[in-house]
C-alpha cells in the first residue's frame, strides 16, 4: 500500500513539475516581449531538474551495491551539462536557444540512463514509465521554448 501512495504522490508532483515550463512556453508564445525572460527562466528550471535527475542516479548507486560502476560518474554529467550549457550566453551569443537545446536534448536522453540502471538495480515500480513521461514532457517543452528565443 505504501508503494502505491508514494508512486501516486510522485506522479502528482512530477506532472505538476511540468507546469512551470508550460507557463514559460505560454508566456514566450503569447507575449513576445516576455520571450527572453521566459527563455532564461525556462532554461534555469530545466537545468535544475536535469541536475536533480543526476542526484537520483547518485542515490540509486549509493544505496545499491549491484549498481553498475558507471552510474556514479554518469550522475554528475547532468550538472556539468547544465553548467556548460550557459557558456554560449556567457560568451556573448544572444538568446538562450543553445542552452535550451542542450538541456532539452539531455532531458530527452535521460530515461535511457534509468533504463540501463534498471537492468541491475530494482527501481521503484512505475519509475521508468514516470521517468519517460516526465522527461519527454519537459524535454519537448524545453526544445519548444528554444524555438521562441
Amino acid at each position: 500500500m505504501r508503494d502505491a501512495q508514494v508512486l501516486r504522490s510522485a506522479k502528482v508532483l512530477g506532472y505538476a513539475g511540468l507546469l512551470p515550463q508550460i507557463g514559460f512556453l505560454t508566456a514566450a508564445t503569447l507575449v513576445p516581449p516576455l520571450a527572453s525572460a521566459a527563455a532564461i527562466f525556462g532554461w534555469a528550471y530545466s537545468a535544475l531538474i536535469f541536475s536533480f535527475l543526476g542526484g537520483a542516479w547518485w542515490g540509486f548507486a549509493l544505496i545499491n551495491p549491484r549498481a553498475p560502476r558507471w552510474v556514479l560518474p554518469a550522475s554528475v554529467v547532468p550538472s556539468l551539462v547544465a553548467l556548460v550549457s550557459v557558456v554560449p550566453t556567457v560568451l556573448g551569443l544572444p538568446g538562450f536557444t543553445i542552452p535550451l537545446l542542450l538541456i532539452g536534448s539531455g532531458l530527452l536522453a535521460s530515461p535511457l540512463i534509468d533504463a540501463a540502471i534498471s537492468r541491475s538495480v530494482d527501481l521503484p515500480q512505475g519509475w521508468l514509465r514516470l521517468r519517460w513521461h516526465l522527461s519527454l514532457g519537459l524535454g519537448l517543452l524545453t526544445l519548444a521554448l528554444a524555438l521562441f528565443t
